[in-house]
């Protein structure tokens, strides 16, 4: 049996099982996060977010992202989260610049958001403009929504999706809603990788519609990464570089071509630049070829989003990596 304190020596730094380095595409995704503010605090949120978090977008940064948004006719998806990114600032400006340029733009949601007094317009907000939403919801089963995400969040969810409905979202095909389901955070060794993704899918739609008279598009199976706190509670149970190990061994090299790193740029709250949304939460940022760190305004000044060469890799990049892979789409494979 190998010894837990020896395990940390056995996991092989994520660029030695690559064949090539891990190069950036042009950049079609720019994905911001608005800050870390949200009236939830989900036990697997690797952002830390909750509402005692007091982190937002400034007007100056918000202005520079809607700079970018309009200068670069490259960006096609414009990716909004936080934090609840309903609840900060730059919200609509940036989704009203991004639908007046004719890009396509997601908002991450929470769905509870939508029940806080003072925001109650959003639903209609988002099918205005026709923002597709994906929104977290980790289970099926009530119980393990609610222990994950906070008391009465799975019956709030519910509800949102049937408002949702309403408006026109999931049979509307310019009305996208869709779903993500994260496994639960292992609190021992057995370790499993995220179920196949279409028969989860199929799972939910069928549960879904049976009891609530509930639709949406389509289930993204997303793997915890360990950062945040689902990095503090897999210490917690001296299971981070034992998980790390299980995501190593079942690295499949087949979703490299995949990984939304590859086309994507992630903005901060600060306008710092990083190559995804995890390498944020990490604060490993993006860097050119030269070793420079990149920010919103170096994008801007050199007039192009493509100044990255090499994207910056840990450990936790199997996460991206193992079994059918994962991504803020789902599954790669």
């Amino acid at each position: 049996m190998i010894q837990l304190s020896k395990v940390a020596e056995l996991v092989t730094p994520f660029s030695q099982r690559l064949d090539a380095p891990l190069t950036k595409k042009p950049v079609t995704v720019l994905q911001v996060n608005l800050g870390k503010r949200c009236n939830l605090a989900c036990t697997h949120c690797h952002v830390d977010a909750s509402p005692h978090r007091t982190e937002e977008m400034s007007d100056v940064i918000v202005d520079r992202v809607i700079e970018l948004i309009d200068t670069f006719p490259q960006i096609e998806t414009v990716d909004l989260t936080g934090g609840a990114p309903e609840l900060l600032n730059g919200f609509k400006p940036i989704i009203t610049a991004a639908v007046a340029t004719g890009k396509q733009v997601i908002v991450r949601s929470n769905l509870t958001i939508y029940f806080v007094p003072g925001y109650e317009d959003i639903p209609d907000y988002c099918a205005q403009n026709q923002v597709r939403i994906v929104a977290s919801l980790p289970c099926y089963l009530a119980d393990n929504v609610d222990r994950m995400r906070g008391e009465g969040v799975f019956d709030a969810s519910i509800r949102a999706l049937q408002w949702l409905n309403r408006l026109g979202y999931g049979c509307d095909p310019n009305l996208q809603i869709d779903l993500v389901y994260n496994p639960p955070i292992p609190t021992s060794t057995d370790f499993r990788l995220t179920p196949d993704q279409v028969a989860l899918e199929r799972d939910y739609k069928t549960f879904f519609t049976e009891h609530f008279d509930v639709c949406f598009n389509h289930l993204f199976t997303i793997t915890n990464l360990p950062i945040g706190r689902t990095k503090f509670q897999l210490e917690h149970h001296q299971l981070h570089q034992p998980y790390l190990k299980f995501l190593e061994s079942n690295y499949n090299p087949s979703t490299v071509a995949q990984l939304m790193c590859r086309d994507q740029l992630s903005i901060d709250y600060l306008g710092n630049v990083y190559d995804c949304d995890f390498n944020q939460m990490a604060n490993l940022a993006a860097i050119t070829p030269t070793g420079e760190i990149l920010t919103v305004d170096q994008l801007l000044a050199a007039g192009s989003l493509d100044l990255i060469g090499e994207i910056q890799t840990k450990s936790y990049c199997y996460g991206c990596t193992a079994g059918c892979g994962s991504s803020c789409g789902g599954s790669l494979v």
